[in-house]
C-alpha cells in the first residue's frame, strides 16, 4: 500500500520557521514528481509547490516564492518543506503528495497519492 506520511507542522509566531517533513512507501520515490499542498479554513486545497522527478526542478506558488524550499532525499524517500518567514496567511492543514510535476505545479487532480495532513499554525 501506497504511504505518505508528513510531520513537522505546529504552531509558531509570525516570521518564524518550520521544516515540514513527509517519507514515503509502497511506490517508486524517483519516478514520481512530489508535491505539497495546503488547504486554509474555508478554503480549497491548493498545490504551493513541487519538485519534479529526473532533473529535481522545482516550483512555487506566488504567495510562497522566496519562503518555502521543497527538496527530496531520495535515499530516504523523503520530501522536506522549509518554510520560513511564516505569516498568519500560512496558517493551513498541509499535505504532500506524489504525481505529476512537471513545468510548473499544475492541480491538486494530477497528483496520486495524498498523505495524512499536518497542520501549521500561524499567529500574528
Amino acid at each position: 500500500d501506497v504511504q505518505l506520511q508528513a510531520s513537522g507542522g505546529g504552531s509558531v509566531q509570525a516570521g518564524g520557521s518550520l521544516r515540514l517533513s513527509c517519507a514515503g512507501s509502497g511506490f517508486t520515490f524517483d519516478h514520481y514528481g512530489m508535491a505539497w499542498v495546503r488547504q486554509a479554513p474555508g478554503k480549497e486545497r491548493e498545490v504551493i509547490s513541487c519538485i519534479s522527478s529526473g532533473d529535481s526542478s522545482t516550483y512555487y506558488h506566488d504567495s510562497v516564492k522566496g519562503r518555502f524550499t521543497i527538496s527530496t532525499d531520495s535515499a530516504k524517500n523523503t520530501v522536506y518543506l522549509q518554510m520560513n518567514s511564516l505569516e498568519p496567511e500560512d496558517t493551513a492543514v498541509y499535505y504532500c503528495a506524489a504525481g505529476f510535476c512537471y513545468g510548473g505545479l499544475g492541480s491538486v487532480y494530477e497528483y496520486n497519492y495524498f498523505g495524512r495532513g499536518t497542520l501549521v499554525t500561524v499567529s500574528s
